[in-house]
């Protein structure tokens, strides 16, 4: 028999220098931690722009809830909505859309024509070009590659069900994307489906569309075939 799996957020990150960890409760699967994500900026955040941050003129900030910290970058043309907290040295591309229910640590990369909503992002996570996060928790490290989605809601109705192998567990929620592990890779052009679970360390390649539960450190592969043939003249 197959050991239990833990779905607790120690198992995923490492929560030593993450000034937020409060938000995951010990022993609950981490996917709960979305659960707490406005209840947590309602008491937590303390609405200001650090004056060592630099707002770009053409910039679009709305609300009084947003805190943004020491030497951050938010570029012309980006937009922001609050309820969002961004910890240090954090950058916010070119049309970059943040719609709320944010909580990011330092260092995170918000990108050009990217949209995020109810997110959680530990220090370092990017997401730099081209994506779609939503309803996600992006651990240390994380990168997505461009053009990769977090698809978060199922085209049929109900809650999100995690599965692993021939266990199934409701998440209690009807927007749930994906927990990314520290240090896990997204290949281009990559949509995890509705309740995707990677461990610390996974590896997904280009244009790989998964679900489900990944152990740390696995390489998740789509394997394709590409044909060669003579260009026809003319």
């Amino acid at each position: 028999m197959n050991p239990p799996i833990d779905w607790t957020a120690d198992y995923f990150f490492d929560l030593t220098s993450f000034e937020h960890r409060s938000i995951f409760e010990s022993g609950s699967p981490a996917w709960n931690g979305l659960k707490r994500i406005f209840a947590y900026l309602s008491r937590s955040l303390r609405p200001g722009i650090h004056p060592s941050a630099q707002i770009m003129d053409g910039a679009i900030l709305i609300g009084d809830d947003i805190q943004i910290g020491e030497d951050c970058i938010v570029e012309a043309g980006a937009f922001l909505r609050g309820p969002l907290i961004m910890g240090k040295g954090c950058e916010v591309r070119h049309a970059a859309y943040l719609r709320g229910g944010i909580i990011a640590g330092d260092r995170c990369v918000f990108g050009h024509t990217s949209e995020f909503k109810n997110v959680i992002m530990l220090d370092g996570a990017k997401a730099p070009h081209f994506n779609y996060v939503g309803d996600s928790i992006l651990g240390a490290g994380v990168n997505l590659g461009a053009g990769s989605k977090l698809s978060n809601v199922k085209v049929v109705h109900g809650n999100v069900m995690v599965s692993a192998g021939s266990q199934r567990i409701d998440s209690g929620l009807r927007k749930f994307s994906a927990i990314l592990g520290d240090r896990v890779e997204i290949g281009c052009n990559a949509v995890l489906n509705p309740g995707t679970i990677l461990g610390p360390g996974c590896i997904v390649y280009p244009n790989c569309s998964p679900r489900g539960y990944y152990p740390q450190n696995t390489v998740v592969k789509l394997r394709q075939e590409i044909e060669m043939a003579p260009r026809a003249e003319g």
